[in-house]
């Protein structure tokens, strides 16, 4: 597919989500195309001890988004690329902008595990159009060498140390960075002008990083946040709260 912006995403990953839906308003009002593609955090972090670099909740939480990947991945194959921006945008919908229902006690661990199983896939499968039985491919790990391949062509494209998203600018010839990474979703007028200043950034040849490891915590129900409130400040060192014991 040949598409004016490539967009690798973990559909567990609320930065990705929040930049995918900037994304979209650019995309409406530009009439660009997207061709939205995977990139994997389990696999990114195949070789990394979860246990004594990340809080305890990320193993449940990546390895949900691989075995979502892997519904996608059968998704793409069997009804084409166009099916992709309606099974990210449902995922999203899902996962972040609802906010958690105070009366199921669940640790954070067991609601992102969740997201790994039929009776949390299964629905969203239907409301993008697209049969139930693409859950099957939860389990199925032939699909990881697809992914795996998406993937490191995402890593190639930047380099290893980033994470979630990565955008390929005007591909194959065009430009790649990781992020940007937003907290709050802009207006209209204010996301074509993000946009442009984003790109024209990239452009220059010798430009390499901008970067602060300060974050809000995104403006997503998920996280118990929404539009014109601020989510607490972390300090994201490492790219991902990275917490070596």
């Amino acid at each position: 597919m040949d598409a004016d912006v490539n967009f690798y995403f973990d559909p567990v990953c609320p930065f990705a989500w929040m930049t995918s839906k900037w994304v979209r308003q650019v995309q409406a009002q530009r009439d660009y195309t997207v061709d939205w593609r995977f990139i994997s955090l389990r696999l990114v972090n195949s070789n990394v001890d979860y246990d004594a670099h990340f809080p305890p909740e990320y193993e449940a939480g990546h390895t949900a988004g691989l075995r979502l990947l892997r519904v996608a991945a059968r998704a793409r194959a069997e009804h084409g690329r166009e099916s992709m921006a309606g099974l990210y945008a449902a995922f999203g919908r899902h996962i972040f902008e609802t906010a958690p229902d105070p009366a199921i006690k669940h640790n954070e661990a067991e609601v992102r595990e969740r997201r790994g199983t039929r009776g949390f896939v299964e629905p969203i499968l239907a409301e993008a159009g697209l049969p139930r039985a693409l859950a099957e491919a939860l389990d199925d790990e032939s699909w990881d060498s697809e992914i795996r391949q998406e993937t490191d062509e995402a890593l190639a494209l930047t380099g290893k140390d980033v994470g979630t998203p990565i955008i390929h600018f005007e591909p194959p010839a065009g430009v790649a960075f990781f992020g940007p990474v937003i907290s709050r979703l802009p207006d209209e007028d204010s996301a074509t002008e993000l946009w442009d200043h984003v790109v024209g950034l990239a452009r220059f040849p010798g430009f390499a990083e901008l970067k602060r490891s300060l974050r809000e915590q995104p403006q997503l129900p998920a996280l118990g946040f929404t539009p014109g409130t601020v989510g607490k400040q972390e300090d994201w060192h490492g790219g991902s709260r990275r917490q070596k014991k």
